[in-house]
């Protein structure tokens, strides 16, 4: 009769501690969450015993439960067993670790034969623990990997819920709203950040695709579960086409990007360069002969200083009574009639291959489309980089409505097709470059066909 008034007494205790956290006119029981984390009581004061307290603890308590259970041969152990298997331990550590395990439910003590045994429970946490750690060693930097292999062992399993398919929906939409802020943001490394990372989640979702179909086309999934399969089909569509934002976007920055002079050299080379660089600070050393020295007045020596060059003005302005006499401008060379002369030799060369001519039509045999080195060289370095920046002009419709030599270069009826690959050159100036074609518009071509 005491045992149960005490636990009575303990189960009341339990619920006035949670109920101070809500509010007074909600009573806990009444919220859904509470009823199914409740009911899972056993299983969270598992967690809570491995993992409450420091990092040390929790470690040595998983380094005892993991060796134990690793050992497929014996599902019981002796006392003496545990002391030769995991004699590295201090004895009052390993003491402690199987105290707490005991208590928890994770170990089972068996007092006839006086041996332990690890309980199914704590199989299925240590295996749950290990699934984790093992995505965790793989490159994964869209961390989906767990959620869709919960969601694929619980499908072939017959078992998947609502919350498993939610917890993949939620970070779908994560990483969709990422890789739209990195779009918005308009940083080069980023976005080349950001595209790495949505290549590998492209990859998970090609994985996640025919699970999806298996539950669209399960008959005894109800209605929750459908819906929430057909919301992570929508998320995952929205991913896939953020492949086009991220082209225009890399687009947009290769148009703006600024080069330094005729070195070829733009802002993003220097950037990535200094990035390299751990301490920068060191990039600084020899570029002063003598260092620095701060000079420290009060505010009092300042004033007296402030009047003095206040009253000496004044004596000057009052003597020579007008204006100071003007000197001429330096003189300064402008480089814009020489990259004028490298734009209208470039544009010309260009217009003499989209001629007809020098183009094969469409009932020739033959390639048509040209490497675009063929096109660049031979020059000099610099003279191909300032080409090849232009070369993304090329069919730009805001670009073309508008007046000048860039304009005219956008209305040229040739396409350029860049790729991610790079090619060997046998050059003086141009060691490699990426591999890429230009070829003639196919609305050019069909204007001709016609003709």
């Amino acid at each position: 009769m005491i045992e149960i008034i005490t636990s009575e007494l303990d189960q009341q205790q339990q619920q006035d501690s949670l109920q101070a956290h809500f509010q007074p006119n909600i009573s806990a029981d009444e919220i859904e969450q509470v009823y199914h984390l409740k009911r899972a009581q056993p299983l969270l004061q598992v967690f809570t015993a491995l993992f409450h307290g420091g990092f040390d603890g929790v470690l040595v308590r998983l380094l005892v439960l993991r060796e134990l259970a690793s050992d497929a041969a014996s599902s019981t152990f002796s006392r003496a067993d545990i002391n030769t298997r995991l004699a590295y331990l201090l004895p009052e550590s390993l003491e402690t670790a199987l105290m707490r395990l005991r208590t928890n439910q994770l170990l089972a003590w068996d007092a006839q034969q006086a041996v332990y045994r690890v309980t199914p429970m704590a199989r299925n946490v240590l295996s749950a623990i290990d699934g984790l750690l093992a995505l965790g060693k793989e490159e994964d930097t869209a961390d989906m990997g767990f959620l869709l292999s919960q969601v694929a062992g619980a499908q072939v399993m017959g078992g998947v819920t609502v919350e498993q398919l939610n917890h993949l929906l939620g970070r779908l939409v994560d990483l969709t709203e990422e890789f739209s802020d990195a779009i918005a943001s308009g940083s080069e490394f980023r976005l080349r950040a950001s595209q790495a990372k949505w290549h590998t989640a492209c990859d998970w979702v090609e994985k996640g695709s025919e699970i999806l179909r298996a539950i669209l086309s399960d008959e005894n999934a109800d209605g929750a579960t459908h819906k929430a399969a057909q919301a992570i089909g929508r998320a995952q569509s929205a991913l896939l086409n953020m492949q086009g934002m991220f082209s225009r976007a890399l687009n947009q920055i290769e148009r703006q990007r600024v080069h330094l002079g005729q070195s070829g050299l733009s802002t993003t080379d220097i950037k990535r360069w200094l990035l390299l660089h751990e301490d920068l600070a060191s990039l600084a050393e020899g570029a002063i002969d003598q260092p620095v020295v701060p000079l420290f007045i009060t505010p009092a020596e300042m004033i007296d200083v402030a009047e003095t060059e206040l009253l000496q003005d004044r004596a000057i302005s009052a003597v020579s009574g007008g204006l100071p006499t003007g000197q001429d401008a330096p003189t300064t060379i402008s480089d814009g009639p020489q990259m004028q002369r490298e734009l209208d030799d470039w544009l010309a060369r260009l217009s003499d291959f989209a001629a007809l001519g020098n183009f094969p039509s469409i009932a020739d045999e033959g390639p048509k489309s040209i490497p675009v080195q063929d096109s660049l060289l031979p020059a000099t370095f610099a003279v191909a980089s300032y080409r090849a920046s232009l070369l993304p002009l090329l069919g730009d419709a805001d670009e073309a409505r508008l007046q000048g030599a860039t304009a005219e270069l956008a209305r040229l009826p040739v396409k350029f097709a860049p790729t991610d690959e790079m090619i060997q050159l046998p050059d003086l100036h141009v060691a490699a470059m990426s591999l890429a074609s230009l070829s003639l518009s196919l609305n050019t071509e069909g204007d001709k066909s016609d003709e």
